[in-house]
Parts: C-alpha cells; structure tokens; sequence
C-alpha cells in the first residue's frame, strides 16, 4: 500500500528540515581563539593552542574532523585530527606544541596535538574531514567550516583583512566570547590576553 501523498510530503519536509537544521549546528563550530607563543619568550603559557566554540543549540559530533595549520604564506598543512562532541555554548581546547619556556600549563585539554604555531602570523582552519588541505588559500574547499589568518603577513583570510599581529603574550580571541563570525577576521577578532577554555568551562552567558 502506497503512502498516501499528504503524508510523503510531511516526511520529505521532515527530512529536510533535519539535514538543514544539522548542517546549521555544524556551521555554527568556530575557531574561537588561536594562540602561538606558547613557551616562547616571555610567554606564561607553556604550549600554543587553538580553541574552538559552538554557537549552535545543538551539540556537535568532531569525529573525522581536524584542524589544520599552515604558515602565514605557506601551501603545506599540517593538522590535529578530533574526537568526541562539542556542546551547544561550549568550547573546546586542542592543545599543540610545547615550547622551552612558561610555567603555566593549558586546562586539560581537549584534543592534542603537535602543530608549531607561529607567534605572530599564520593560518588555521577547522576540516570536517582529516585530509590535508591545499594551496595557499583553501577557502573554497568543501570541507572547510572556518577559517582564520592571523597576523598582518597571513596571506589567506576571511573578509576584507587577517586579524591583528600576535606576539608571545597574546592570542587571537574572537569578540562575544567566541559567538561573533560575520565572516571576517579583521572584525571578528581582537588580539589580547591568552585565555583557553576547554570543554569543563562553563560560559557566562551559555545559549
């Protein structure tokens, strides 16, 4: 017996607004603050990081997805493959290399990883896959879900400009606590004081 055509309708426009609305929490996974001085000069922190934020109401599964870090000119990347889930509002730490300096560890992590940041200027992108990207400005790669160029000499970034230059004593921190993306970087992000938040961090303000 066939479904009778109201009820085809009703599920076809369930299905639909089911992939839409778990396309919308993936798109809503940001990199929310990235930092490369870690154990450098100065530095308090011991190790670089990057931290992500989800802005979505929904959790999101990072299985099979990466980070992925290139010079601020470069065409060779380098990634940190993820696991486990983010939650809605919440943030998540993947720690990377440790440098010869600072005394202050990172919370617990939420990922690690092995990537030397730059200090001042570079790219990083968050994959939904684990394959390497390309070229020096991957922005139309199907898999990426954001993207940030650091630092005046970055090359690639979203928008009209990169963020502002770090040094060994600040990061790149995006506004609203991680929750402003209007697609660029310049905008988005303010450099100032590391301060990673992992997944344990429970924001002032949660969605």
């Amino acid at each position: 017996m066939s479904m009778p055509r109201s009820r085809r309708m009703a599920v076809m426009l369930f299905s639909v607004a089911t992939l839409l609305l778990a396309a919308t929490a993936q798109a809503q996974v940001v990199v929310s603050q990235v930092y490369g001085g870690g154990g450098n000069s100065g530095a308090t922190l011991k190790n670089d990081f990057i931290e992500l934020r989800n802005n979505g109401a929904a959790a999101v599964s990072l299985e099979g997805w990466s980070v992925q870090y290139a010079s601020s000119t470069g065409t060779t990347w380098n990634r940190t493959n993820l696991t486990g889930s983010i939650a809605p509002g919440g943030y998540y730490l993947i720690q990377q290399a440790q440098g010869s300096g600072g005394s202050v560890d990172l919370p617990t992590p939420d990922a690690v990883g092995t990537l030397t940041l730059s200090g001042t200027a570079g790219k990083v992108a968050l994959s939904r896959g684990t394959a390497a990207l390309s070229g020096a400005c991957p922005l139309t790669d199907a898999n990426v879900v954001d993207f940030v160029g650091f630092g005046s000499a970055a090359n690639c970034f979203e928008g009209a400009a990169p963020t502002g230059t770090l040094s060994n004593t600040t990061a790149a921190l995006r506004n609203g606590e991680g929750s402003i993306d209007t697609q660029n970087n310049g905008a988005d992000f303010s450099v100032g004081t590391p301060n990673p938040r992992n997944s344990a961090f429970v924001p002032a303000d949660p969605l």
